[in-house]
């Protein structure tokens, strides 16, 4: 009977010595977790499936360190960070425009939009894309955490890896951005 090891010995094993055993019971520990957690996110399963593979090849890889020991560095809380910042890239990227263009093609075929499409459409082609283009890329990330992807300011903290205060602050600075430059 094999004894179960730990997490930071299997992160250990893993980054030391590419111990294809230690990632596969990482993988089996948390994979599951995370696509559960990433798809309280994002209801598209396939994305979350590519974010999940994407998460633990980066810890493979060694292209995601883990610190063991710093304050709250447990591997679920570390996962699921590399976890969110890639979700929000995806969503950032191709998969966001992708779902805009949906969206905007429902919108010739119906005689009447509804407010949300009306806003979506603004977004990509009138004066609030030129606003949102114009700030800074800290406010457009905390926009992006806070607006898009709906998160709390402490997960929008934890995913951008600055205090909550922060996250407050920047999104205040770039509401008064943006209605300034729409006013």
């Amino acid at each position: 009977m094999s004894e179960t090891r730990s997490d930071g010995e299997l992160l250990r094993a893993i980054a030391a010595d590419a111990d294809r055993r230690a990632f596969e019971e990482l993988y089996r520990r948390y994979a599951p977790w995370l696509t559960a957690r990433m798809r309280s996110r994002c209801a598209d399963a396939g994305l979350v499936d590519d974010v999940v593979q994407e998460t633990f090849l980066a810890v493979w890889r060694g292209t995601a360190r883990y610190r063991e020991g710093t304050a709250g560095a447990d591997a679920a809380g570390w996962l699921w960070r590399i976890a969110s910042r890639r979700l929000v890239d995806a969503l950032r990227g191709a998969g966001a425009r992708g779902r805009l263009r949906q969206t905007l093609a429902r919108l010739r075929h119906r005689d009447e939009a509804s407010a949300e499409e009306r806003v979506l459409a603004g977004v990509e082609h009138g004066d609030l894309a030129g606003a949102l283009v114009r700030l800074s890329p800290e406010l457009r990330a905390v926009l992006q955490a806070t607006v898009v992807d709906g998160l709390t300011t402490r997960e929008a903290a934890v995913l951008l890896g600055i205090p909550p205060g922060t996250v407050k602050t920047r999104a205040m600075r770039a509401r008064r951005q943006l209605r300034e430059a729409l006013a």
